[in-house]
């Protein structure tokens, strides 16, 4: 009964998806030519139908990257159909209003949808697939000794080397990740979708990467859809220092800091041995009085880390949701969607929307980042 439940729920979410953008541009009194209708409602239909075939063969067990690539951009289009389409409807008060009837009105407003819609998904394919940004910013760490005022961090989350090869965006991120000198480099998480030999290529700049003091990682949540293990081991064979519940001290300038990882929080229901994630056991042996900047790959550990009192806490998995008003929704389940925050009497939270993307290649309204970081004291 469950799973029955469970999959009328989806059922009806996909036919929601195509169904409402389909009304909108067809079928909504624009009284279209009969040949625009039947090929408008044939191409929705095709898709909608297509759609979990694909995401299946994609995203399941056979892990076609065609397939995955067709399902992925499917879902990406008609996402924004759906949203420009559920907004369609101010526009069609406002024209009401001015007396514009049908089928003027209802075609006034499919041509909106689909104009507005194309210029954001070139766009956000655009935005999606180019060299994120470098988003710079300081964070005064009060418990900071002033030996380590300055210390660049430079954040890295959500790669999500996948279907689309990136290997070259890869190196270009590396690149830039280079020229900003860094002392400590952090990956929190979800490298990849897919196998680490479909992806060890796409990957393989991440061992180009140079810092100073450190460069660290932690799992996401997409390494427990695979081989979170084989990653650990990978970025390790990469010259990363892999946190797995567990932290390690850097030194400047005579102070000291320590940086500690903790597994993702869905690591305890993945099945292996020795995944979860472990505050506790991260900070086992560290010394009470340092400042601690921990990588914990989603923003809601916060909890967690307030209480044991953490100073920063660097996280990825947002995405800043990736596609808007997708953002909305993550809200739902995470306390922050991007940027600063603080989080009780010492701890601050700094969610990165991701260098690179999930699932369909775009980015509206949510642009990729890499991300400095400038550690200053209070002295």
């Amino acid at each position: 009964m469950r799973r029955l439940l469970g999959g009328s729920v989806v059922v009806a979410v996909l036919v929601l998806l195509f169904l409402l953008p389909w009304w909108t541009l067809f079928a909504a009194g624009a009284d279209w030519p009969f040949p625009v209708v039947l090929v408008g409602s044939v191409v929705f239909a095709a898709a909608l139908f297509a759609f979990p075939v694909l995401m299946v063969r994609g995203h399941g067990r056979r892990r076609s990257d065609p397939a995955a690539r067709a399902a992925d951009t499917t879902l990406g289009i008609v996402w924004v159909l759906f949203a420009w389409s559920a907004l369609s409807g101010l526009l069609r008060l406002l024209l009401f209003a001015f007396g514009v009837g049908d089928p003027t009105r209802s075609r006034i407003v499919a041509v909106a949808v689909a104009v507005v819609a194309a210029v954001l998904l070139v766009w956000g394919h655009h935005e999606a697939m180019r060299l994120p940004r470098v988003k710079r910013l300081d964070v005064t760490v009060p418990r900071l000794g002033r030996g380590l005022d300055g210390t660049r961090v430079v954040v890295l989350a959500d790669t999500h080397y996948g279907p689309i090869d990136r290997a070259d965006w890869s190196a270009r991120v590396a690149e830039a990740v280079n020229e900003l000198d860094a002392d400590i480099v952090c990956h929190a998480g979800d490298i990849a979708d897919g196998t680490l030999d479909q992806r060890r290529g796409q990957a393989a700049p991440l061992g180009t990467m140079r810092s100073r003091l450190a460069k660290v990682y932690v799992t996401g949540n997409h390494e427990y859809f695979g081989e979170a293990q084989g990653w650990l081991d990978h970025m390790a064979e990469l010259g990363w220092e892999p946190l797995h519940n567990r932290h390690l001290v850097v030194q400047r300038g005579g102070d000291s800091l320590v940086l500690a990882g903790v597994d993702d929080v869905t690591a305890a229901s993945s099945g292996l041995a020795g995944h979860r994630a472990n505050l506790d056991g991260a900070l086992a042996g560290a010394d009470p009085e340092l400042p601690v900047l921990l990588v914990a790959h989603q923003p809601k550990y916060v909890g967690q880390a307030a209480s044991a009192g953490i100073d920063l806490q660097v996280s990825g998995h947002t995405h800043g949701g990736q596609i808007w008003p997708f953002n909305f929704l993550v809200r739902i389940d995470q306390p922050v969607v991007h940027g600063l925050s603080r989080h009780g009497a010492r701890t601050q939270l700094y969610t990165s929307r991701g260098t690179g993307f999930w699932g369909p290649p775009f980015r509206v309204f949510a642009p990729s980042e890499i991300t400095l970081l400038t550690l200053r004291s209070n002295g």
